[in-house]
């Protein structure tokens, strides 16, 4: 992972990308505090199609302490699926912290067709 410093008016905010799928690794707080920022929009740079092969892996271990992550789902958009670790932070696949930052109507039928599919 190399290291990507995006600069808000709060301050700077350091994350960590993966150098050959670009995932993003955020510290625990880091993706709440730049989902609403404008900056952060370049750093997920990677290709959605390859973040959407990588999401299939389930077994992953946080990068911090090499415990297995969790997999979650985010409560506000169903069909994003990250990992996480309660101790250090979260791991979105490329395309994905897009996708967390911008709720848009696709979103909104994703999660309707997500719902019906885990119901059944």
């Amino acid at each position: 992972m190399n290291e990507v410093t995006l600069s808000t008016l709060s301050g700077g905010v350091e994350v960590d990308r993966c150098i050959n799928c670009r995932g993003i690794w955020f510290d625990i707080g880091e993706a709440e505090l730049l989902k609403d920022k404008w900056m952060s929009d370049y750093i997920d740079d990677g290709d959605p199609g390859v973040g959407r092969e990588h999401n299939k892996i389930r077994d992953v271990n946080c990068p911090r302490c090499g415990k297995p992550m969790e997999q979650l789902n985010d409560p506000l958009q169903t069909h994003i699926q990250y990992e996480a670790c309660a101790e250090h932070g979260m791991y979105f696949d490329a395309g994905e912290f897009t996708d967390y930052k911008y709720e848009t109507l696709m979103d909104i039928f994703r999660d309707f067709v997500f719902a019906i599919r885990n119901d059944h």
